[in-house]
């Protein structure tokens, strides 16, 4: 077994926050009407993509009825139909939709994250459920060696990575550099992208459109290679 697959094994048999084990389980049995008649995941949801990424792209949590339900970080919502599109137009992924876990998505030059790996109540993770979930991410930046980008997708994740980052002993500049879209930051020898999270909040309204997500996606690639 690689060493991404064991790590995505013990991801998804954690229960170290009892708030989120207890919310993700709960939302597995009572469902969403429209999805009434299938099986939830209702488990922590690992990361997905190309082993031999150069991006990383790193969200808040999984949704309680995408990820909580499909097994797939930014799978079977909103968020993640726009997101994956824009990853296909890209070149990121194989497929412009992302339904489920087996359904042939494959992520190329690309893997796809987040901070938090279960579906939290009012998608609020608490301070120590971001830190209880830390070491996941520390753990898969590990084992992605050939990273050069690290998209991070809303202003949380921007935070979470520069204190991952400079706990790992990386230069993080001081004051830290705030969060934007499209804002840009050297830290060592990876480069961390802000864009804004493809949230039906943010989509709906227009203050992320897709040309506004395909600059940034276009960037870390340019980054990358």
């Amino acid at each position: 077994m690689s060493g991404l697959a064991a790590l995505a094994c013990a991801v998804h048999g954690c229960r170290r926050c009892p708030r989120l084990t207890a919310w993700r389980e709960e939302v597995a049995r009572v469902k969403r009407a429209a999805y009434r008649d299938e099986i939830y995941w209702g488990r922590p949801v690992a990361g997905f993509g190309d082993p031999q990424a150069r991006v990383l792209l790193v969200g808040l949590a999984p949704a309680a009825h995408g990820g909580n339900r499909t097994g797939r970080v930014f799978t079977g919502d909103r968020s993640g139909d726009f997101l994956f599109a824009a990853l296909h137009r890209a070149g990121f992924a194989t497929q412009a939709r992302s339904e489920r876990r087996g359904d042939g998505l494959a992520l190329r030059g690309a893997y796809l994250t987040a901070i938090v790996r279960c579906a939290p109540p009012g998608n609020k993770p608490t301070a120590a459920e971001r830190a209880a979930c830390q070491p996941w991410l520390d753990a898969e930046l590990d084992l992605l060696p050939r990273l050069r980008v690290l998209v991070a997708l809303g202003g949380e994740a921007w935070r979470q990575l520069l204190r991952l980052l400079r706990d790992r002993g990386q230069s993080v500049p001081r004051p830290a550099p705030p969060f934007r879209h499209g804002a840009e930051a050297a830290i060592g020898a990876r480069t961390l992208l802000g864009a804004y999270h493809p949230s039906q909040q943010n989509t709906f309204t227009g203050r992320l459109t897709p040309p506004m997500l395909d600059a940034v996606l276009a960037r870390a690639r340019e980054l990358a290679e």
